[in-house]
């Protein structure tokens, strides 16, 4: 069963309008997300505004420069991304990125992969199993993305320790937060001080349907990343930095 699509409106919200055939993958995305759920436990937000608000709409807001060139060439990484949010979202929305998706759960990324292949994403979505301090060390990985984003997995300074070192060097680092306030940023900009990182914007969205308030931060590199970040596996979580 697809649910009903949502109209003009969601989309003039957004800022973003997709073609017939990116409208069609997402909601065949959200077709197998109930297949998938059934096999595996990945999100409760499959259905109606559930999965357009809170899982398309939460996923491509913070998006809204790049969505202004969606075919440009990106290397991005989703840490953390469960389900596949916001990465296969935004693999959709941005024809002209090659997403990785990280999740250290198997059954997760099994479902992930499978679900980019059906969507035909296939040559574009890389899936990885894998703890991201693990990859944070992988030449592959470290200093090779345009974009690294990671929503819902930690506190701030936790996942930034994951993602700036995966960044090149006019790269940036997106951090998808619900509640944030002015005395958080001045804590957090403090602590992107030994990644050689800096604060570059704080944006804040109001979700439809009075879904909440999201807000993203956008973290750049001030200089090369000090090869002992990110600490082995645990230690971010168990220490963050500033803490």
């Amino acid at each position: 069963m697809v649910d009903a699509k949502p109209g003009a409106e969601y989309w003039t919200a957004l800022g973003w309008q997709p073609s017939t055939e990116q409208l069609d993958q997402l909601a065949t995305l959200q077709v197998l997300l109930r297949e998938w759920n059934e096999k595996v436990n990945l999100t409760r937000l499959v259905d109606g505004d559930d999965y357009w608000i809170n899982q398309v709409f939460d996923s491509l807001w913070p998006l809204a420069a790049e969505l202004k060139t969606p075919h440009q060439p990106r290397t991005c990484i989703d840490v953390g991304t469960g389900g596949g949010f916001p990465g296969l979202a935004i693999a959709i929305a941005l024809p002209g990125s090659q997403m990785t998706l990280l999740d250290s759960v198997g059954r997760k990324t099994a479902a992930v992969e499978a679900m980019a292949s059906r969507l035909g994403l296939a040559d574009r979505v890389a899936v990885r199993t894998e703890r991201i301090e693990t990859t944070g060390h992988d030449r592959a990985c470290r200093g090779r993305f345009d974009l690294a984003m990671a929503r819902a997995v930690a506190a701030a300074p936790v996942v930034a320790e994951y993602l700036v070192p995966l960044l090149k060097p006019r790269g940036e680092a997106l951090l998808f937060r619900g509640q944030w306030s002015e005395d958080d940023t001045a804590q957090f900009s403090t602590v992107l001080t030994p990644l050689k990182a800096q604060l570059t914007g704080v944006q804040s969205c109001q979700l439809p349907a009075e879904r909440g308030i999201r807000h993203l931060l956008r973290v750049q590199p001030i200089g090369s990343c000090p090869s002992s970040y990110p600490r082995a596996v645990g230690i971010p979580s168990r220490t963050p930095l500033g803490s």
